[in-house]
């Protein structure tokens, strides 16, 4: 990575939990390549993880942010933005979470209060934000925002269950939320579509060792590690990306190209 390529930005990183989390590894390039940073994350993530460690590592703050809540959403805004003296540059929405897979409920049989909960926090979550960063003019102009999604949202995974429709949902918003910020104040949005990665949260997923071993026989660079994409995010983050918005950029190894592999028809 480009030494300083961030120096003087700003930026809010959502979805921090632990060493093994994207967002986790991309604070911390963000903070060595000259940013400064605010973390957030829901409260009972907080208390699930380690985000204070990475907190004292970066220099950062801490706000907490329940994304369901439009109240929860202002506040860390506003504090924000008085934390910086004033607007901020780059925002990673790094966000997902399904009940009815943690239940272990099948696509087909979808508890649907469950599943109104999942698309509001992982997908919605990022129109809220955007909308109150508008609201409040809190982005600079030509700022960046990133969020994390999976190819799910265009083939189908059976045991990625509903949270293949929000991630869907989520490029939705992407694409949507970016043509009217790029027009209003040249913020750009995208959304990176990554190889299945081991996060705490991603491992919780039914067969979620077998999406991996899969991607990684199918991509003829092998999967991106979360290292990898935290370097990626940096580069959307900087002036090296000033005209890209509005875009799924997979970042997968070559994964979402591929039909199919030698490695794949000899394991089959």
């Amino acid at each position: 990575m480009a030494p300083q390529l961030l120096k003087g930005k700003k930026g809010i990183i959502f979805g921090a939990l632990d060493e093994r989390s994207i967002a986790w590894i991309t604070a911390l390039k963000c903070v060595e390549a000259g940013a400064s940073i605010v973390l957030t994350n829901a409260p009972v993530a907080m208390r699930m993880g380690e985000i204070q460690k990475l907190a004292d590592q970066t220099g950062a703050i801490v706000i907490p942010c329940d994304v369901s809540s439009q109240e929860d959403v202002d506040k860390l805004i506003d504090q924000s933005v008085e934390h910086f003296g004033g607007g901020f540059d780059f925002v990673l929405h790094s966000i997902g979470m399904s009940l009815n897979v943690r239940k272990g409920k099948a696509y087909t049989e979808l508890d649907y209060g469950f599943n109104a909960k999942t698309l509001d926090i992982s997908a919605t979550s990022l129109h809220r934000v955007l909308a109150t960063c508008l609201r409040k003019d809190a982005l600079n102009e030509w700022g960046s925002v990133v969020a994390l999604t999976y190819i799910a949202a265009q083939r189908v995974f059976p045991d990625y269950s509903e949270m293949a429709d929000a991630k869907a949902l989520l490029e939705s918003i992407a694409r949507s939320f970016g043509y009217h910020y790029a027009v209003k104040k040249k913020v750009r949005v995208n959304t990176i579509s990554q190889s299945p990665t081991r996060t705490t949260a991603g491992s919780g997923v039914k067969g979620f060792d077998g999406f991996i071993d899969y991607a990684e026989k199918m991509s003829p660079l092998g999967n991106a590690s979360a290292e990898d994409c935290a370097n990626y995010c940096v580069s959307l983050f900087s002036d090296l990306t000033r005209m890209v918005t509005m875009q799924n950029l997979y970042h997968d190894g070559g994964f979402s190209t591929v039909g199919v592999t030698p490695a794949v028809v000899e394991k089959m």
